[in-house]
């Protein structure tokens, strides 16, 4: 079976997460940070907004099943890509939108993505789209969040 990788940002990786693990076509999820500066970094380091890492997820998936098209189409539906370093409570630019692409047909098929979505929306899309860096996986703690715990939310 051929895999793909994709690198998304959408507000709390834990919600992120729950979402993608339901997407056809979606055979691995792991939560984590970039887009920042600092290498490895701490949830805590994160959350003070000093590193300039994202929550984001990676996101292994079947490209037969389905294409980067789909899940990018899923990412848009899944949080507020208009809302600028924000997701409801959730604020601060590690909790950014973003598309971290991995070669040039991602970036091309992201920007064409974005294009398309933002006919659906009355607000600019603030959704970055940035070559993807290193994706530094999260805590152990963090993956699967919702499967371990149920009924949280990302300030529980």
């Amino acid at each position: 079976m051929k895999k793909e990788i994709a690198i998304l940002a959408a507000g709390c990786f834990w919600h992120v997460e729950r979402a993608f693990s339901k997407v056809k076509g979606v055979i691995a999820t792991r939560v984590g940070y970039t887009g920042g500066h600092v290498k490895n970094p701490t949830y805590e380091q994160v959350s003070s907004g000093k590193t300039g890492h994202a929550e984001a997820i990676e996101i292994t998936f079947d490209p037969a099943k389905a294409g980067y098209e789909e899940i990018l189409e899923a990412f848009w539906t899944i949080h507020n890509p208009t809302s600028l370093n924000r997701q409801g409570a959730d604020i601060g630019t590690n909790y950014r939108s973003g598309i971290f692409y991995l070669n040039g047909k991602q970036k091309k098929e992201a920007e064409k993505s974005k294009k398309e979505a933002q006919k659906k929306f009355d607000k600019p899309i603030a959704t970055e789209i940035t070559k993807a860096g290193e994706f530094f996986e999260a805590e152990e703690y963090h993956q699967k969040y919702f499967e371990r715990r149920a009924g949280l939310s990302c300030r529980s």
